[in-house]
């Protein structure tokens, strides 16, 4: 249930590193291997390695060096099947809800399935792969089914409520009615609230962004990977021997062999802006960095971004708000659209004042050197 709410084992984890002796240390080692053992012989099934306990002492660390991406879909799908039996019991509890076997009981749930999320995450971000896409794309919708699941388990959400409005509130440590009201919020702000068919209406449009947010990121990838720069060695002006060297791979693993290749990443785009001499090709990596999704062709995003605007003010709609703006702001620091505009506006005029001058600065150096251009972005 981390998704929801903060996690109590985070505060843990910082209280256990703070103490320093070698008892201490010892002493969390053991916790960890014992809790792994346990965790291993309540759950055998767990072949899959991304769902296996990390191993290693202090938590122990994700078997990185083992997943694969045919890894992902079994192990998602057991983990959210664990997490919901979890949340069915913690719901169906005959017992009257209170913080422990509430709140806190929903925070230790779900262990085997944030373990999945781990490597979920590295997949998303940094080894996507068609392969993975493809996963992904299958697994978006699911995951918002479950996850509507929980949010509109309406058992589960009585309990929460009647701890959040119970006296046992007033007596919980700060730290304790701050969870619980993040909990409450985070259920009623996402549907626990609704009836009948406004209800149902929220959980398919959940069903609906889920597909639009993956085939947004999809397309951006698209554009990183089919939009290559190819350079030659006269245009190799200003950039270090590490960057040509990889510059060089990149265009040999692509079949350019003799080529540079500026890829449509940040980590080659950034270094290609930074040291490059050649203004006119720095001009045409960065419009091309800053133009993924927006090309016009089968990956341009444009229309996907009109739809999640549309169904956004929908979903927020149904839950009584005037706009997106206002769920969104709600429960942070600005409160209220207004609030986050009045800052933007006070902000605004000295950030533009600052680049004027830097500007300016940055014009008289290029005069001093006879460069005879103008400073652009």
């Amino acid at each position: 249930m981390k998704k929801f709410t903060a996690s109590l084992t985070a505060l843990a984890v910082a209280l256990t590193l703070g103490a320093c002796s070698d008892q201490a240390a010892n002493q969390a080692a053991t916790t960890s291997a014992d809790a792994s053992a346990q965790t291993q012989q309540q759950y055998p099934e767990f072949n899959n390695v991304l769902l296996q306990p990390f191993p290693g002492p202090y938590g122990g660390v994700p078997q990185f060096d083992k997943m694969k991406v045919e890894d992902v879909k079994p192990a998602l799908r057991k983990g959210m099947a664990l997490n919901l039996e979890e949340i069915e019991a913690i719901a169906n509890n005959p017992e009257p809800p209170t913080f422990d076997n509430t709140i806190v009981a929903m925070e230790r749930a779900g262990s085997a399935l944030d373990r999945v999320f781990r490597y979920y995450g590295i997949f998303s971000s940094n080894k996507s792969s068609p392969e993975f896409r493809d996963v992904r794309a299958e697994m978006s919708p699911e995951l918002s089914s479950f996850s509507t699941k929980i949010t509109q388990n309406e058992a589960l959400f009585e309990r929460i409520k009647a701890v959040y409005e119970s006296e046992e509130l007033k007596s919980l440590t700060p730290e304790e009615q701050r969870i619980t009201w993040i909990t409450y919020n985070s259920f009623a702000r996402n549907g626990a609230t609704l009836d009948g068919n406004a209800k149902a209406r929220y959980a398919e449009i959940n069903k609906e962004l889920a597909t639009l947010y993956n085939q947004f990121s999809t397309n951006v990838l698209a554009d990183e990977e089919n939009y290559v720069t190819y350079i030659t060695a006269e245009q190799l002006g200003g950039l270090p021997e590490s960057f040509v060297k990889g510059a060089a791979a990149a265009a040999k693993e692509r079949g350019q062999e003799g080529k540079y290749a500026i890829t449509n990443t940040r980590s080659s785009m950034d270094p290609f802006l930074t040291y490059s001499t050649d203004r006119a090709l720095r001009e045409q990596v960065w419009n091309t960095y800053y133009n993924r999704g927006d090309n016009g062709d089968e990956y341009d995003n444009n229309d996907i971004i009109k739809q999640i605007l549309t169904l956004r003010d929908e979903r927020v709609e149904l839950l009584g708000y005037d706009n997106y703006a206002q769920w969104r702001l709600e429960d942070r620091m600005a409160k209220t659209p207004e609030n986050a505009m009045d800052l933007m506006m006070k902000v605004w005029p000295a950030a533009i004042a600052r680049v004027d001058e830097e500007v300016a600065d940055m014009q008289a150096i290029a005069d001093e050197e006879g460069a005879n251009i103008t400073i652009k972005p």
